[in-house]
Formats: C-alpha cells, sequence, structure tokens
C-alpha cells in the first residue's frame, strides 16, 4: 500500500501521463482530476491513480479534490504538482484582444493558485511536503505573439516563489520546472518541420518534478529549474 498521496492535475496531457506513470512506479497513491469523465481502464492494477471529474478553475471543485487527495489516512497528502496551462499565440500586444490575454492567465494561473491554496492545509497538517509547478522558459525569455502566455507563465513563477517563502516555517517547499518545447504529438503536429531531436522528453521532466516531491530535495525550494533539453 501506499504510504503518501500526490495530487496530479492536468495528469491526462502529454507530460501529465508521464509525471502520472512516474509517480505511480515510485509507489505514490496518486490523485489525477481531470475535465471529463474517465474511461474505465480494464486492468488498473493495485496501484491505479484515483481519477475524478473536476472544473479545476472553480474553486468548490478544487476543495472536493483537495479532500480526496488527503482523504487516505494510510498515506496523507505530501506533494501537489501542478501541470494545467495552455498556450496560444494570439499575435502581437496591440493585435491581442484583452480577453484573450486574460485567458491565458485564467488557464495558467486560476488553477495553480486555487489548487494549491485548497492543498496548503493539508501539507501542513501531515508535516509537511513539496509544491511543484510548472512555468516555461518564455517566463525568462518571451518570444514575440505570446505575450499572454510568457506572462501568465511569469506569473506561475512568482506565485511559486511566494508559497516558498510563506510557508517554509511550515515545512512546505514550493519549487518550478522551466520547460523549452516538450516532444508531445500536439507540439510535433504544430511543428512539423521542428528538429524534435533537441526538443525535451516528457519522461526526462517527469523525473525531475518527482525528485523536487520526494525527501530527496528537502533543502530545495525556491528554485526554478531549467528543463530545456537541448532546445
Amino acid at each position: 500500500m501506499a504510504d503518501r498521496s500526490v495530487l496530479i492535475t492536468g495528469g491526462t496531457g502529454g507530460l501529465g501521463t508521464a509525471v502520472t506513470a512516474s509517480f505511480v512506479e515510485a509507489g505514490w497513491r496518486v490523485v489525477a482530476p481531470q475535465r471529463r469523465e474517465p474511461t474505465p481502464d480494464p486492468d488498473p492494477g493495485r496501484n491505479a491513480p484515483v481519477r475524478l471529474v473536476a472544473d479545476l478553475t472553480d474553486a468548490s471543485d478544487v476543495a472536493r479534490v483537495a479532500e480526496v487527495a488527503a482523504g487516505d489516512p494510510e498515506a496523507p497528502l505530501r506533494a501537489v504538482v501542478n501541470l494545467v496551462g495552455g498556450y496560444a499565440s494570439n499575435g502581437l500586444v496591440h493585435e491581442t484582444p484583452v480577453e484573450e490575454f486574460e485567458r491565458m492567465l485564467t488557464l495558467n494561473l486560476r488553477p495553480t493558485h486555487l489548487v494549491t491554496r485548497a492543498a496548503l492545509p493539508h501539507l501542513i497538517d501531515a508535516g509537511g511536503g513539496a509544491v511543484v509547478c510548472v512555468a516555461s522558459r518564455a517566463a525568462l525569455a518571451p518570444f514575440p505573439g505570446a505575450a499572454g502566455y510568457a506572462t501568465a507563465k511569469a506569473a506561475v513563477l512568482a506565485f511559486a516563489s511566494a508559497v516558498a517563502v510563506e510557508y517554509k516555517t511550515a515545512g512546505v517547499r514550493c519549487n518550478t520546472v522551466l520547460p523549452s518545447v516538450i516532444d508531445t504529438p500536439t507540439n510535433r503536429a504544430a511543428m512539423p518541420d521542428a528538429d524534435h531531436s533537441r526538443w525535451v522528453e516528457p519522461a526526462e521532466i517527469a523525473s525531475v518534478i518527482r525528485f523536487l516531491a520526494a525527501d530527496e530535495s528537502a533543502p530545495t525550494s525556491g528554485a526554478a529549474v531549467p528543463v530545456y533539453g537541448r532546445a
């Protein structure tokens, strides 16, 4: 039986699938909310993720998810991994409607804030733990046409730094990983002529995230970890 739980948002995406598999393999109890009803697993196994439907932009749904994640007394909640996010390129700043700019903030920042906020009391009650957020290299090095995305990811990075400062005396660490282009089917379809060999593999990022969630990285908090591959 697992002796600790992790709450992973975005666990069915291109990166999330690899992250979920990494924690399951390491013996964690994984709670993975998703927007749509999960497809039944014909062979769930003994350590299958706990999947439930939730809207992670809705505070009441997020509170329910946090309760489920912390609901096993034999496996207290010890880590949160915030993967939910999205990308859009809407042109230069003067060409981008404010609604599209704000949509990037809602998609990338709001779930990270709500989930972390809901989980923090449970992490504290469990004696501490780790929060891992996903920003982007664009937060540090923006590129033309995606100001909303770069701003939102920079906000995620700033939020994670604030959590690290505010909760260090409670034993809760918070770190951020900054991918470049992740080698997913979606990104390959969007950029078929790119040199895919330079992109970072989801499994490589998953290993870094799992390390940041584990006790082995206990001295580390407030870090922004580049996971660029060779891009």
